[in-house]
């Protein structure tokens, strides 16, 4: 596996503690995730995955279904391995003391951000995402150059839409590509609020395990989807993450379907989504 992508960077994984002492549960929506609760997964544990699946760094991104947005734990452990890990943490772009837990984050190491405004435990599209309260937090991260993660829906993207024209020095990262719905194959039309964005250089995107799967269902397929989204995008703008271990598999299975997925691009495409795009987003990655 390693000699045939020599370099593979996850950008969308994550730690969480087996001690709820020392580092205490708040899980955005007030709800556990299931895979949190039954998966937890030490820095150790998520290197032993990365080294037997062949990945050389990532970007681990705050576990906001366990802890909310104190990042504690996640600071704690990049600490610990800073050549294999950068963390993203978590914000409330709506919190007064916004900026000043950026400012903390960063001191601790951080090289990435994450705004959460639905997932497993909070379902449903907040609508906040372009309220004028949040202006100083898109301003603060395009002066950073900190690329902001969004966990969103394709419901949210008018709302996004807003915020990556007002911001354009600020780059915007949808995970799991915002969430699209493609089962209905080629032309993919049912997304075609993600390919609208596409205009928007500060717009990139996080294809993981969640589209790897939903490119293989209904009438999408891989070469298919994947013609699409360099067509639209481009592979400069796409970088993989495996969601391990939210995603419940090994993560030599995640990679070996991400491959799969992969294998009608060119050589250097796939190197771009595989580590090239990550390593200019996340420099300290390289």
């Amino acid at each position: 596996m390693a000699s045939e992508n020599p370099k593979i960077i996850d950008v969308h994984c994550h730690v969480v503690s087996p001690d709820r002492r020392k580092y205490p549960l708040a899980p955005i929506g007030g709800k556990q995730s299931d895979w949190s609760s039954e998966r937890p997964t030490t820095p150790e544990q998520l290197l032993e995955a990365m080294d037997a699946a062949g990945v050389a760094k990532a970007a681990v991104v705050q576990a906001s279904t366990a802890y909310g947005h104190d990042s504690t734990y996640l600071a704690d452990s990049i600490r610990r391995f800073p050549d294999r890990f950068t963390g993203v943490f978590s914000v409330d772009p709506l919190d007064p003391a916004a900026l000043v837990q950026i400012d903390r984050w960063i001191a601790r190491g951080m090289t990435g951000m994450r705004v959460f405004t639905t997932g497993s435990t909070m379902p449903g599209q907040q609508t906040w995402l372009d309220d004028e309260r949040a202006y100083p937090v898109w301003e603060k991260a395009g002066a950073l150059r900190l690329p902001v993660a969004m966990q969103m829906t394709a419901e949210g993207i008018p709302l996004l839409l807003t915020i990556v024209k007002r911001f354009p020095g600020t780059n915007f990262l949808l995970d799991h590509l915002a969430r699209p719905v493609i089962g209905d194959g080629p032309p993919y039309a049912k997304a075609d609020s993600l390919w609208s964005l596409a205009s928007y250089g500060n717009v990139y995107l996080k294809l993981t395990s969640r589209t790897v799967e939903h490119c293989q269902a209904g009438k999408a397929t891989p070469a298919t989807f994947m013609a699409k989204l360099m067509q639209t995008y481009g592979s400069g703008r796409v970088l993989w993450g495996s969601n391990f271990p939210a995603h419940d598999d090994t993560l030599p299975n995640i990679v070996r379907e991400t491959l799969h997925v992969l294998a009608s691009l060119s050589a250097e495409d796939r190197a771009s989504i595989l580590s090239g795009a990550a390593e200019r987003l996340y420099p300290s990655l390289k």
